[in-house]
């Protein structure tokens, strides 16, 4: 063999070698079971099980050293302290760490986090993917033998990443502002709804987006694909240029979205809220904790008081418009004051004809620009949804409904009165008149169809017979059954948001669907929608047959 063909066959051999080991080497933060069980004796490896000591003692990977998060938690300890942890753990500059814990758990994205954010370099930090479980269920040796302590690490702490964590002032502006900010609750909906409490309150911090750290997992405890993680957050609104901030109970559960979102699907402005709901509520100015998701949609006597003060509506801007369906002689016998009547019937009968109920509106002075409250006396009545699921289809700027009736609201200070409504064009500044409005509708798509098969949402389509029993046809696909009553109170007011979460999942209503309520009679069906708009599900509609 010529020196030419022996010098062209060893650099064949190194760039095979090459080749091969670049294609083992791992693609972004994330190592397969496989890639660990090859570079267990790699010196530049550091395998760290971040599960508690008890988990840990009862078997761990062979050469993994035990450093669970919850040894200080929300604690925030000093930067010498985390040094000094990190350090008697090995961790040194060029070392390759791999973080696990059990699958589909919390605590390795928090160490992995906790080490990025005091400064180790991101390129060096792994996750093993489904953790424990993937490496016992791909038949790899497990031990309960400690590993000797490492010598200690060089890694110094010299200063925190602070682009990686949001503290509560900017909590606060982030909450907000929810177009150009993101808050992401990692918690279960039973934290989120109110059904488990283990603070003072309970709930969630206003504007949070309902996203379980356990959404982000496959049946295996791996990570979903990038693909599916997307999918989502296009379906909670999670946008790319948004301002992410996640948060939980104390700052673990939400480094699952944290990591997942910044380092699987590369978002640019994801942040650790740290201190999460412990920070939120020890906050002497006692800031407010929501049980539904977009409360706002519900309107009491104490919130509209205020609006319906005669010196502020001589003097300020009034931003709402209120509207009493009842009948004509009911309102006449006592309304809420500034009310404007549009009777139920006058909804009911222009709903497939939304240009002409606009045409109604303007003159009677409602404003599209404005909130508008929808009063029926009784709460949440049939009529009441069929109104606002007309205005929301119709375009209005905000609508709510009016949870008390007439009675409890002069008991709580807003007392009905018989006194006119006066809607004409103002004569001076301060004149109470109401004006007149055109109102030029701004039609939402796919709020009502008259053909279910029209319309296609990020995940199936589930649909949701809203009566008292199912209608005798019923359409293709899953079809749900969740009577319209059983998410009301006797008074018309909305059951509490954990007992709403209860009887929905109860029925088989998924979190992630395209739902589609639907009944023989409309106001059943726009009564369902709104209650799934209040609890926060991004994606629904009304079917209309």
């Amino acid at each position: 063999m010529s020196k030419l063909h022996r010098a062209a066959l060893l650099l064949a051999v190194i760039i095979f070698a090459i080749s091969a080991f670049a294609a083992d080497e791992p693609k972004g933060n994330l190592v397969t079971a496989a890639w660990l069980e090859k570079n267990l004796k790699n010196p530049k490896v550091l395998i760290l099980d971040a599960s508690s000591p008890q988990q840990y003692a009862a078997g761990h990977i062979p050469g993994a050293l035990n450093s669970s998060p919850f040894a200080y938690g929300a604690h925030e300890l000093p930067l010498a302290e985390m040094e000094r942890r990190f350090q008697a753990l090995g961790v040194s500059p060029g070392k390759r760490i791999v973080i696990y814990d059990e699958g589909g758990s919390n605590v390795a994205t928090r160490l992995f986090w906790d080490l990025h954010y005091h400064g180790f370099p991101a390129k060096d930090l792994l996750i093993l993917d489904g953790g424990l479980h993937k490496w016992k269920s791909s038949n790899l040796p497990v031990t309960k033998d400690p590993t000797p302590a490492p010598a200690v690490g060089t890694f110094r702490v010299v200063k925190p990443r602070e682009s990686e964590r949001v503290r509560l002032p900017e909590v606060l502006n982030v909450s907000g502002d929810p177009e150009n900010h993101a808050l992401v609750d990692a918690l279960d909906p039973n934290w989120y709804y109110g059904a488990f409490s283990p603070f003072e309150r309970a709930g969630h911090i206003p504007n949070g987006i309902l996203l379980p750290g356990g959404d982000f997992y496959n049946a295996d405890k791996t990570f979903k694909s990038p693909a599916e993680i997307k999918k989502m957050l296009d379906y909670m609104g999670i946008k790319p240029e948004q301002q992410v901030s996640t948060y939980c109970g104390g700052g673990i559960a939400a480094t699952v979205p944290y990591f997942a979102m910044k380092f699987l699907l590369g978002y640019p402005n994801v942040r650790l809220y740290k201190e999460s709901e412990l920070g939120w509520l020890k906050d002497e100015r006692r800031l407010p904790y929501w049980t539904y998701e977009s409360p706002y949609l519900l309107r009491d006597a104490g919130w509209l008081m205020g609006w319906s003060n005669r010196m502020l509506r001589m003097y300020a801007q009034v931003n709402v418009s209120v509207i009493d369906i009842r009948p004509a002689d009911a309102y006449a016998q006592g309304h809420l004051p500034f009310a404007l009547n549009v009777p139920a019937e006058t909804f009911k009968a222009t709903f497939s004809e939304p240009a002409k109920l606009a045409a109604l509106l303007g003159p009677a002075g409602v404003d599209r620009e404005l909130e508008a409250v929808i009063v029926s006396g009784a709460g949440v009545t049939k009529e009441a949804a069929l109104a606002y699921l007309t205005l929301e289809r119709l375009g209005q700027k905000k609508i709510s409904i009016f949870s008390d009736s007439l009675d409890a609201s002069a008991k709580r200070g807003l007392a009905p009165t018989k006194d006119a409504t006066v809607v004409a064009p103002k004569k001076a500044p301060n004149d109470l008149a109401i004006p007149p409005t055109t109102y030029v509708p701004a039609p939402r798509d796919g709020v009502v169809v008259t053909d279910p098969k029209s319309t296609q949402g990020v995940y199936p389509k589930v649909f949701i017979a809203s009566g008292a029993t199912l209608p005798g046809s019923k359409p293709e696909g899953t079809v749900v059954h969740v009577p319209y009553t059983e998410l009301l109170n006797a008074d018309g007011s909305p059951k509490a948001a954990k007992d709403i979460w209860a009887a929905l999942s109860k029925a088989g209503v998924p979190r992630y669907a395209e739902l589609v309520t639907f009944s023989d009679d409309p106001g059943e069906a726009a009564v369902n929608y709104y209650i799934l708009k209040l609890m926060g599900f991004p994606d629904v509609k009304v079917w209309v047959r």
